[in-house]
């Protein structure tokens, strides 16, 4: 069954929605730049309302050691996924320090963009390929765009992944046929406006990524 991340949930009824709808995992944003950023009390309060279910994922854009720590002091999460520029290094001080898996988020446009997923494999537990960030973007991810599905066609990817770029509820069932993507991952494409989540458009991509 393909894995389902809902990610940038920063109120109650997308998270709602998220868990109703089975989703895998659930991303909280840690980036004050992005318009999904949530405090770490955000952050608990909101996974607070379900025990068990998704695994709480925890993004980060180059932090350091300190403001990982105080989320964590505050919100369970099971993975760190970090999403800017963060060497092979840093991912395996990171994973041995907190004693977190870590998924690393790689911007994808072309196939040499793969090739830096040899370096990354022995210090992650999984990868994010999510649509290389355009000129001047202020965020490295959920600028709603689509990479090329096709850079991926035969390609091994050496730990588990997730798809992420663009996805909606109309596009991901034929993002998933032309990648063989494991898992996906959402932000922008359900969304209502920019930072704000649609129950429906959750339940509606979550019916369609399994379908």
């Amino acid at each position: 069954m393909t894995e389902i991340k809902i990610c940038g949930l920063s109120d109650a009824a997308g998270f709602d929605a998220a868990c109703a709808a089975g989703a895998d995992y659930v991303g909280f944003v840690f980036f004050p730049a992005s318009p999904r950023n949530v405090t770490p009390e955000q952050a608990a309060a909101l996974s607070a309302r379900q025990q068990g279910g998704p695994i709480r994922v925890g993004l980060f854009v180059d932090a350091d050691d300190d403001a990982i720590a105080r989320v964590l002091d505050v919100v369970p999460l099971g993975i760190l996924q970090l999403h800017g520029e963060e060497s092979p290094a840093r991912c395996a001080e990171l994973r041995q320090k907190f004693g977190l898996p870590v998924m690393k988020a790689i911007g994808v446009a072309t196939v040499a963009d793969l090739a830096v997923l040899a370096d990354y494999a022995p210090v992650v537990e999984r990868f994010l390929l999510d649509a290389k960030a355009p000129p001047g973007a202020d965020l490295p991810g959920g600028n709603a765009a689509v990479f090329d599905w096709s850079v991926l066609r035969g390609a091994a990817i050496p730990r588990p992944w997730l798809l992420a770029g663009g996805l909606t509820p109309g596009n991901v069932a034929a993002a998933i046929a032309a990648t063989g993507a494991p898992g996906v991952d959402v932000s922008s494409g359900v969304e209502r406006a920019r930072g704000q989540k649609d129950p429906g458009l959750i339940a509606a991509f979550c019916r369609a990524a399994r379908g």
